[in-house]
């Protein structure tokens, strides 16, 4: 792999300069991790492509998941063998091959609440290690283990004696959804693709019954250019009808959004050592292990409402409470609970009112000449997705579009993780870190982190920790600044770090000492960083009053009412 362009302000304003410029063979709209997924496969089949993202990689759906990889056990009871296996597979190629630094095997318990219920869920649990195993070159996921009720208490104590007869270990795997998506664009970015986030296509340009190219409006500037493109990919999601609207004419398929909370609370709350998988009326829960916090979600419901910013009601939170509290002898409170988040999933419409009934099948279809619509799937599969996405692309190029490659291309920081991981020591060494700051930068920067660490050569307190997050360095944010295209505090309190979930403040208390870190790079003035500052704030503040709503209209008007700072920034460009 050649070397990882940086995608800080200057990189910014060439990409800028390229779209105008050049005559793109494939044009993505939307960098979750399906859009990032398609610039990445298109990239890697040697089309002239562009990413574009209205507002930051990731900042939808992407990092709002439950930082799974897994391959769906629910799915198997409805049949879905298919996703099943695809799922698992790609679970097994992220953590052994494409992204071994973000991607890792987590234990899992499968509580049995009566008997009769072991050899049924026995023989889910043996299908579902039996298709990731199938056709595979090798395992990297241990199989299954049957435990007395005595043997799951000992590896989760926090269960109550009553809430279980014994139980079932099996393994998935985990990671951080927002870095991982970042880290498949940037890889785009190295295979020659043009990425750009906070670049809102604002129309679609015809010509002879085709889709020609799109115009983009820089959010952070106002400014409008017409970009050419003999393809153009949608791959937003939630928002695929809307954009489908902008191009004019039906699509060939519909996406309904499915709202689902998680809560984040503090490791010690919970007394254990595996995740928990809890069946529920609606769907499953999970309780997740994520470093010194776990995960508990999720709900399923369906939304209406402004999709760039769900949120979370009471009754949602409630609703995660009641249902792990079920079976936690120490039960959870609202008091207990450092950050919620919401997201939706994009389902494909069925005829079934229930979301959690609708497939996890992706689509992918060509509404009109020069437009391709991907949408559906699961996170976990967003490669496939890009790959049928990209085959689609064939009939709209003028040159044959050779097959893809991406199962055999690591994502940035991969190669040489592991070299780096067993000289762990020496690492810490040269830049005088504790052996566990090492190894947690190597966790999400792979082969990059000396990348990450030169940036403190000339400033050593860059290796101090983020007032009130001490889980992170402060040059962790000036790269997310100066080479992960960060263009807002939230950006970086949310997605190039979890601050915003992981601390009790909700990264409030971090938030001037970072904007001042990140000043010089991204040439703010004490106007700017007053206004990031006070957005990122009021932000919080309105989550947190949507959390305390009765539902889910309650909660989408407070955050409504909450600044937009990319909307604040083009406001101060314009004037």
């Amino acid at each position: 792999m050649t070397a990882v362009p940086p995608l800080g302000p200057e990189q910014r304003a060439r990409a800028w300069a390229e779209l105008a410029a050049t005559q793109f063979e494939v044009l993505v709209v939307g960098a979750g991790v399906t859009g990032a997924g398609v610039a990445l496969d298109a990239a890697t089949r040697g089309l002239r492509t562009a990413l574009v993202e209205a507002r930051d990689f990731a900042s939808g759906t992407s990092s709002r998941s439950s930082k799974l990889f897994h391959g769906g056990l629910r799915y198997l009871e409805s049949f879905e063998f298919n996703l099943v296996r695809e799922a698992l597979h790609e679970r097994d190629l992220s953590v052994t091959r494409l992204a071994p630094h973000l991607v890792k095997p987590v234990p899992f318990l499968y509580p049995l609440t009566k008997h009769w219920e072991r050899p049924y869920v026995t023989a889910g649990i043996t299908l579902y290690d039996g298709l990731a195993r199938m056709g595979a070159l090798s395992a990297p996921m241990p199989m299954h283990k049957q435990l007395t009720r005595t043997g799951a208490r000992k590896l989760f104590p926090a269960l109550k004696p009553d809430a279980l007869v014994g139980a079932i270990r099996y393994f998935d795997a985990q990671g951080d959804d927002a870095r991982h998506t970042l880290s498949v664009a940037r890889t785009a970015a190295v295979y020659g693709a043009t990425v750009l986030n906070s670049a809102e296509v604002v129309a679609f340009h015809h010509a002879g019954g085709r889709v020609t190219g799109v115009r983009v409006r820089d959010v952070e500037t106002g400014q409008e250019v017409d970009v050419r493109a003999e393809v153009v990919v949608n791959a937003t999601g939630v928002w695929t009808d809307d954009i489908q609207t902008l191009v004019g004419g039906r699509g060939r398929f519909h996406v309904r959004a499915s709202k689902g909370v998680h809560i984040v609370v503090p490791r010690d709350r919970i007394n254990g050592e595996t995740g928990l998988i809890l069946r529920t009326e609606k769907s499953v829960l999970f309780v997740i292990p994520w470093g010194s916090h776990w995960i508990v979600g999720t709900t399923d419901t369906d939304w209406t409402l402004d999709k760039a910013h769900p949120a979370a009601s009471r009754a949602d939170i409630d609703y995660i409470l009641e249902h792990v509290n079920a079976v936690l002898a120490v039960p959870l409170t609202h008091d207990d609970i450092t950050g919620v988040y919401a997201g939706l999933r994009p389902l494909l419409s069925g005829e079934s009112e229930l979301t959690s009934q609708l497939s996890r099948e992706h689509a992918v279809a060509r509404p009109m000449p020069g437009v391709i619509a991907v949408a559906g799937g699961k996170y976990t599969t967003y490669r496939p997705m890009a790959a049928d996405a990209v085959d689609a692309v064939a009939d709209d190029v003028t040159r044959p579009v050779p097959p893809s490659v991406t199962k055999n291309i690591p994502l940035v920081g991969a190669e040489g993780y592991a070299a780096m991981l067993n000289s762990l020591d020496a690492l810490s060494e040269r830049w005088g870190i504790p052996h566990f700051r090492a190894e947690h930068l190597l966790n999400r920067y792979g082969s990059l982190t000396p990348e990450v660490l030169s940036l403190a050569a000339d400033d050593p307190t860059l290796l101090e920790p983020v007032p009130g997050a001490e889980e992170y360095l402060m040059v962790e944010l000036v790269y997310g600044a100066a080479h992960e295209g960060a263009q807002h505090l939230d950006d970086l309190l949310a997605r190039r770090t979890r601050i915003s979930i992981e601390t009790p403040h909700r990264g409030v208390d971090s938030a001037e000492p970072v904007a001042r870190a990140v000043a010089g790079v991204l040439g703010w003035d004490e106007g700017r960083i007053t206004n990031e500052v006070d957005s990122y704030r009021a932000r919080v503040d309105a989550e947190r009053r949507s959390q305390e709503a009765a539902d889910d209209q309650a909660a989408d008007a407070v955050r409504a009412a909450a600044p937009d700072t990319r909307a604040v920034a083009v406001g101060r460009a314009l004037h």
